[in-house]
């Protein structure tokens, strides 16, 4: 099946896969059927069938998966060896938090910068990288050519800066601002993140139990 065909419910079911097959290969678990991983994840069996085989498909019939050799088709699916070049925009509260907290590494990308238009933060350090004045976000994308920027910015300060990063060659967006890239640069990736919109969703489920 060509890449363009994949549905994106397939595609984020990927990173709940490849969660569930690492833990089960720190536990030593060395195969695993796929009725026995629909009881562990909450899919039909079918259903892990059919995702699978999207991409190929890597079950032996009788034997199931060998899941550390899944696991590791799962990363490559997922780019988890690129290590793409990535920048973090805001390193208020919130920017620091997934600076500090999240395994960039471990999921595929190189955070190699953080900016912030507060002058009093340039040069504290997050993560052993020292905070960058936003005024020298040119010459840096010039110089290391990231691919990936982090927006932990307001909406309304959104626009000027992705315009910016989208002229130095930045391809993907994971973003935190509730500015709506995808509707001003159709072409680039982006994957928004609503953290109120979660907790509504779940104030939705606790009151229809």
């Amino acid at each position: 099946m060509a890449k363009n065909d994949i549905s994106m419910a397939v595609i984020k079911r990927l990173p709940r896969y490849y969660r569930f097959l690492g833990e089960m290969k720190r536990a030593g678990v060395q195969r695993i059927s796929s009725g026995e991983l629909s009881k562990r994840m909450g899919f039909t069996a079918s259903q892990i069938r059919q995702d699978l085989n999207c991409f190929g498909g890597f079950g032996q019939q009788g034997y199931g998966y060998n899941v550390a050799q899944l696991y590791k088709e799962i990363g490559k699916i997922l780019g988890v060896d690129k290590k793409a070049k990535t920048v973090l925009i805001g390193a208020g509260n919130l920017g620091r938090a997934v600076a500090a907290h999240m395994s960039f590494e471990e999921r595929g990308f190189n955070l190699i910068g953080i900016f912030d238009k507060n002058e009093a933060l340039a040069g504290q350090l997050v993560r052993n990288l020292p905070i960058r004045h936003i005024d020298g976000l040119y010459d840096f994308c010039r110089d290391n050519a990231p691919t990936v920027a982090v927006l932990c910015i307001p909406g309304e300060h959104a626009e000027v800066i992705t315009d910016e990063l989208v002229r130095l060659g930045v391809k993907g967006f994971w973003n935190f601002s509730h500015y709506d890239i995808a509707a001003h640069h159709p072409n680039v990736a982006v994957e928004n993140v609503h953290l109120s919109d979660s907790l509504m969703t779940l104030s939705y489920y606790i009151n229809n139990l």
